[in-house]
């Protein structure tokens, strides 16, 4: 099995991979791990070959040629991708795209930022603003270099949301979803969306399990406005997994 992870800035891609990897036996292909195999392969270091990035965009595309070999070369393999675009160029892998509330990525990343990370933030404000700005930015230039809308959520078979659940439970979650897809080849079927009902303003004080499962059994519909998702049928299915304790509810747009 294939799978290949992105998602919003903040979002615990690399952290959910890690456990992944741990936990279920997968082995990770990051950018960078992706970058030094193409640096190594020319007889250059990763610095110059970023230097090189920087400037011709056709080494954008070196990178995008070489993670669709990795997975055509490896089909048996338990492979993980953690790349913004490896989904757009594996040829079958199980594409998640991993969401989480703005405020919350920027806490993250303002706590990180704290501990010395390379972006530094005055506030969790500005971190949010830049997060937005960040975003943006790479889904212009996305649309530019591949034609393609990065938050468009029909390129993704799953969209979870990563936004107040341990990583080890994202973790379970994504790979029960990618297993069933599996089992059943569903790997045509895009736009499945999994989000936690206090992403939808609905707090209890009922302890997450995954006893009974993780997705409540029945689905709600949502409309988006950015990273916020507003119930627009099925509130009452939505009071009633936060009461039993439901990681998820399963929504459409």
């Amino acid at each position: 099995m294939h799978i290949t992870i992105t998602g919003n800035l903040g979002s615990g891609k690399s952290t959910t991979c890690k456990i992944l990897e741990a936990k279920y036996g997968f082995e990770i292909f990051s950018t960078g791990k992706v970058i030094r195999s193409i640096a190594d392969e020319m007889g250059i270091s990763v610095l110059e070959m970023n230097e090189r990035m920087s400037q011709d965009p056709q080494y954008d595309h070196m990178i995008d040629d070489k993670t669709a070999a990795i997975s055509r070369e490896n089909p048996d393999k338990q492979l993980l991708f953690d790349s913004r675009l490896a989904w757009n160029f594996v040829e079958k892998s199980f594409k998640v795209f991993l969401s989480v509330d703005l405020k919350e990525a920027a806490r993250r990343v303002y706590s990180d930022a704290s501990r010395g990370d390379v972006e530094t933030y005055k506030s969790e404000e500005d971190a949010a603003q830049q997060l937005q700005a960040r975003a943006d930015n790479e889904n212009v230039r996305y649309e530019a270099l591949y034609g393609i809308h990065y938050f468009d959520f029909s390129n993704y078979n799953l969209i979870l949301d990563s936004s107040f659940l341990p990583p080890e439970r994202v973790a379970d979650a994504l790979i029960g979803e990618a297993r069933a897809c599996d089992n059943w080849n569903g790997y045509g079927v895009t736009g499945r969306l999994l989000i936690s009902p206090k992403r939808l303003g609905i707090e209890t004080d009922t302890e997450v399990t995954f006893e009974h499962g993780y997705v409540y059994p029945m689905p709600v519909k949502v409309k988006a406005d950015g990273d916020r998702f507003t119930v627009i049928e099925g509130e009452e299915y939505v009071k009633k997994a936060a009461e039993e304790g439901y990681a998820y509810v399963s929504a459409s747009l």
